[in-house]
């Protein structure tokens, strides 16, 4: 049996397909099946380690990225996209996968184009509540599509629709279990006060940072302060701290990290009483199964649709609060922040309603319509 998976650009696109796989592994095993063989094929691995760290086989197909607007670049992408096509045939043709398994991003166009020319069964995901373009392309030829919004739904073709279902975002076990135990001790805060942990996104958020930043010396006089900066801005971020915490003596109550590993982020949320994030799909549903409430601060419409459609979806739920990032300051940031630990409460209804949008299961669900497809395909 084998299976691929494709997709990219982005932890979004690519982390839920290794949840998939360590769930098709799971599956596999508990079934007593044989063990399959898992390629990804995209222009670039995106987190080799993990790739490794799961038997997952990485096969480089070109992908170019086509944007909304005219660019000579386009050019470029439209050539790239081409040749990755004429390679992903050639790929597909020797691997013959029983099905192919794509989280959408340009770096799957080549894949899906190629499966559907060799006819091999495509299942496709969609995270955010508007889908991209490579997904709706891929939806006239798929046979199964997931979805994680009810509102994705009309924006699928009508023809499309009977093989939709909403399954949640795949997320991967590591994240699933939270450190509660010692994780106060461990990042060394304090007890008696709440805990803030504010992420930025795998790059880090310059915007949030700043703002962060100048609330940070009446943030800390009433929580401690877990910080995720993205690595190319600790170093600006951590000199800055210092200087507007000079002189405070609530200071050692602020924890900048340049990246939080899997473990590290499962013991900063842990002690989380409350996240401040960006609105990517995955991360959304990553806070919501850990249970916490969230300010969610989405990059600007005008940067990206995704993640502001994204974070009022979830809000509708009444797990979140959303703070436009043209709107956000300090005084704002302080403000929320006390209201919502403040209130045992709120905080509480907000992430008992969070922790109802998503679905633990999700990487479970489609592990399992995955290998349906690839028995059926095999026999």
């Amino acid at each position: 049996m084998t299976i691929v998976l494709t997709g990219g650009g982005s932890g979004g696109h690519f982390y839920p397909l290794v949840a998939i796989a360590e769930a098709i592994r799971d599956t596999v095993h508990e079934e007593r099946l044989v063990e399959p063989r898992l390629y990804y094929l995209a222009s670039e691995p995106f987190d080799a380690p993990s790739l490794f760290e799961n038997g997952i086989v990485y096969i480089k197909i070109p992908a170019g990225k086509v944007r909304r607007y005219f660019s000579l670049l386009n050019f470029t992408g439209f050539f790239a996209t081409f040749i990755g096509f004429a390679i992903a045939i050639i790929t597909l043709y020797r691997l013959y996968p029983d099905v192919v398994v794509s989280k959408g991003g340009y770096p799957s166009v080549p894949v899906t184009m190629a499966a559907r020319f060799l006819r091999i069964p495509v299942i496709i995901h969609e995270s955010d509540s508007k889908p991209g373009r490579a997904n709706l392309a891929a939806a006239r030829f798929a046979r199964r599509i997931a979805i994680t919004f009810p509102e994705s739904m009309s924006y699928f073709p009508k023809k499309t629709r009977e093989k939709i279902a909403q399954t949640g975002i795949p997320v991967r076990k590591e994240l699933l279990r939270l450190e509660r135990e010692g994780a106060r001790e461990f990042l060394h805060l304090e007890k008696d006060v709440p805990t803030i942990l504010v992420l930025g996104g795998s790059l880090g958020a310059k915007r949030i940072n700043d703002v962060v930043l100048s609330a940070l010396p009446e943030l800390v006089r009433f929580a401690n302060i877990i910080h995720q900066t993205g690595p190319k801005l600790f170093a600006e971020v951590e000199s800055t701290a210092k200087v507007a915490l000079e002189g405070s003596e609530h200071r050692e109550r602020y924890h900048p990290f340049n990246y939080l590993s899997a473990l590290a982020l499962r013991q900063a949320a842990g002690a989380a009483d409350l996240v401040v994030s960006r609105a990517g799909s995955g991360t959304i549903t990553e806070i919501a199964l850990w249970k916490k409430p969230v300010i969610l601060v989405p990059i600007p419409e005008a940067v990206s649709h995704d993640q502001r459609t994204n974070a009022y979806a979830y809000a509708r739920s009444g797990g979140a609060v959303v703070l436009e990032e043209t709107n956000l300051t300090p005084n704002l940031l302080v403000s929320e922040v006390r209201r919502i630990v403040g209130d045992l409460e709120l905080a509480k209804s907000m992430a008992e309603r969070g922790a109802a949008f998503a679905n633990p299961d999700a990487a479970r669900v489609l592990a399992e319509e995955a290998l349906s497809i690839a028995l059926s395909h095999e026999s």
